[in-house]
């Protein structure tokens, strides 16, 4: 089975980051958020990926193009022009990288990938991390016969809830989960199916086909309820570089 990762978008909001390169290379604890990602499914025994590419996707090719490099020891021979390799550490991985253009919606995106796929694929953003069970979602969508499945996901609060009475904080809870509200967690398997409903480059997979789906009764619910954090802003990579850095990293399932 081979998973999408969408990894296109500018990452206007992280733009600290994001404008020497693309968002899926910004770094958690010197591994670029991509390679998180990555080996979350590969522990799960998805070993095959399609990327789609856009803003500064070069990047992302030259990372994988030099991975093996990067992750082995070697001696380089700069006389002779040789390398050889030492001790391999290297993933399993097969990667292909698309370009999808730099102003292409989501759906576009991966309607521009169609030719790659011809079976059921997991799909991801290249901006969010979790503890997610990948293998528990791909056997629950194939046991609900769908065209797709989104993971739901209860992310907690910003601010701590105040329950008043008579002008006196009669509880008090610190950041809870949300009001009972399942969102969009960004974790999908989808059988190709679906690129029938993604019409061009400006389809917006989260609109039109996903409520496609929905209204033909075609989209399952996986509920998730563990970690889950997408990386939007400065302050959210410092959370997750803080938790990589304390040995406290739920999504390390590795």
């Amino acid at each position: 089975m081979k998973a999408v990762i969408l990894a296109g978008g500018l990452g206007t909001r992280i733009s600290e980051e994001t404008i020497i390169r693309p968002k899926p290379l910004v770094e958690i604890g010197g591994y670029p958020i991509i390679w998180h990602i990555l080996k979350n499914y590969s522990y799960h025994g998805v070993n095959e990926f399609v990327i789609c590419l856009g803003y500064k996707g070069y990047m992302i090719k030259e990372y994988f193009a030099n991975y093996f490099l990067h992750m082995s020891n070697v001696t380089i021979d700069i006389k002779n022009n040789t390398t050889e390799i030492h001790d391999v550490s290297a993933e399993p991985w097969k990667i292909t990288l698309v370009d999808t253009g730099k102003d292409t919606m989501t759906g576009g995106r991966i309607k521009r990938i169609e030719k790659y796929i011809d079976d059921t694929f997991c799909l991801t953003y290249g901006d969010g991390i979790s503890n997610i069970n990948i293998r528990e979602s791909i056997d629950f969508h194939k046991n609900s016969g769908l065209i797709g499945t989104i993971t739901a996901i209860q992310p907690p609060g910003r601010f701590g809830v105040l329950k008043i009475k008579n002008n006196m904080v009669e509880t008090f809870v610190e950041k809870p989960k949300g009001d009972s509200t399942w969102v969009n967690g960004g974790f999908f398997v989808f059988e190709p199916k679906i690129f029938e409903l993604l019409k061009d480059d400006q389809t917006i997979l989260e609109k039109e086909p996903l409520e496609q789906l929905s209204n033909m009764n075609q989209l399952g619910v996986f509920k998730h309820d563990g970690f889950w954090q997408a990386m939007d802003t400065l302050r959210e990579k410092e959370y997750l570089e803080n938790l990589w850095n304390q040995n406290n990293a739920p999504w390390k399932v590795w």
